[in-house]
């Protein structure tokens, strides 16, 4: 997802919404975050109906969770604005209430500690948030939050695969997360199609988009791409995205890691959305026409495949550091744009970075990165996270040089791949990458405290 005062900086195609809740262009309103506290939320498998035309969808979701507290009586779950219909275990109802958009399962038999449970939940709604409907073009696309159309666990540390079944009318074509499995005709001529997410990732990642796309498919290195979209030919398709494999091995080079997943989708979608999930991208359809126009207009989409290593697997612990998501993404893709236009175009984004956040501190409303509370953040708090969290990456890299800088962002991305980190865990892994304490520069930048 990208920061609004970037987007305006560098990508002025798109209309931004600043508004309270989640938007297209994603700039997180994060959750309360002591949902699942008791209890591990390990696997999903949904089924979710999305009719267009109304703007609704149905859904059932059946969770697996492993206790952490014994003699668990109750759980409980994001559920937004949905409405649930039945909850049940081995076909046994269970007690249930929904308030200030949770969902509160008595269950009839407490679980034991390590216990693993399944729950399966029924629901339907018409979300205001988290999934986008443009019946006029045919399509839909999930963006953040998951809970706003699939009750979960909607924190990020709490990481869990997916198995999801997506039924659709004929003529649309789907992307989703993780490889697809199967398809299959229904009787109402209606298609399921089956994913397979085996990668544990955060529940802010799940989703989905579907339209009448056409679809370009380029295999390199042993990954797919695969390139959506409705209103570009193949070969403006594939000049749109022909960085993506380049931007791949950069950031393999970069994190130490392979990327997580053998396919990766970038889809051009109605509306204006710059939205990462696990393994592909929505993307809106004025991206696509901007780099046909300038073809090194792609920050966007380097920022969102950069999430695949920093976000999607490598994940703040708690939004409190959010940054390490977000400022670690758009860091990343001014690194990428040095990498394929030299170093004057890395230092354009670094400077844009810069006084996007000048204007924050001038204005006397600088704060710490590591947010003391991160629930209602501000447009301002949006421009810290993002961009004075890229600006004080790209300090850290003069700070440490070339050698020492990349040495700790591979040992970081290695150690934390597939795990949840907080600020310390970053400063450690640069601290022993470079063999210097980094107390003096962490308390200035990250912490805002002068010593």
């Amino acid at each position: 997802m990208i920061s609004p005062r970037l987007s305006r900086a560098v990508l002025s195609f798109c209309l931004l919404l600043l508004c309270g809740g989640p938007v297209s262009l994603r700039v997180r309103q994060p959750l309360v975050q002591n949902v699942g506290a008791n209890f591990d939320a390990i696997h999903y498998s949904a089924q979710i109906e999305p009719d267009i035309a109304s703007k609704s969808i149905k859904g059932k979701v059946v969770i697996r969770v492993v206790s952490r507290a014994d003699r668990l009586a109750s759980v409980e779950f994001d559920c937004g604005d949905l409405t649930i219909e039945a909850v049940s275990e081995n076909r046994t109802p269970q007690k249930f209430v929904t308030e200030a958009r949770r969902l509160k399962i008595t269950l009839t038999r407490p679980a034991r500690v390590g216990e693993t449970r399944e729950l399966e939940v029924v629901y339907h709604g018409s979300p205001k948030r988290g999934i986008r409907f443009f019946p006029d073009r045919s399509q839909v696309y999930t963006i953040f939050s998951t809970s706003q159309w699939m009750v979960c666990v909607d924190v990020p540390n709490d990481k869990s695969t997916l198995s999801l079944n997506l039924i659709l009318p004929a003529g649309l074509t789907p992307a989703a997360n993780g490889r697809l499995v199967s398809q299959r005709k229904l009787p109402n001529k209606n298609i399921a199609y089956e994913w397979d997410q085996k990668t544990s990732v955060p529940s802010y990642v799940f989703g989905f988009a579907a339209g009448p796309f056409h679809t370009v498919i380029e295999k390199k290195g042993g990954v797919e791409f695969r390139y959506l979209g409705t209103q570009f030919s193949d070969d403006e398709l594939r000049r749109i995205f022909r960085d993506t494999p380049d931007m791949l091995e950069f950031y393999e080079n970069r994190s130490g890691v392979r990327y997580a997943d053998h396919v990766y989708t970038q889809v051009l979608a109605a509306g204006d959305v710059g939205q990462e999930m696990s393994s592909f991208t929505a993307l809106g359809e004025s991206y696509g026409k901007t780099v046909l126009a300038k073809d090194q207009d792609i920050w966007l989409g380097a920022h969102e495949f950069a999430h695949q290593w920093w976000g999607n697997m490598v994940t703040c612990r708690d939004w409190n550091h959010f940054w390490l998501n977000e400022g670690m993404a758009n860091f990343m893709a001014a690194a990428y744009l040095e990498h394929r236009f030299g170093r004057a175009a890395y230092l354009r984004q670094i400077e844009s970075y810069r006084k996007n956040y000048e204007e924050v501190r001038v204005a006397g409303k600088d704060k710490a990165l590591v947010f003391p509370d991160w629930l209602h953040p501000t447009s301002q708090d949006r421009t810290l996270v993002y961009d004075k969290g890229a600006y004080v990456l790209h300090l850290l890299r003069e700070e440490l040089g070339e050698e020492f800088f990349w040495k700790g962002i591979r040992g970081f991305t290695r150690t934390y791949f597939g795990k949840s980190v907080v600020t310390s865990d970053f400063q450690s892994a640069m601290e022993q990458a470079s063999g210097k304490s980094l107390a003096p520069f962490f308390s200035k930048w990250v912490y805002l405290k002068e010593p």
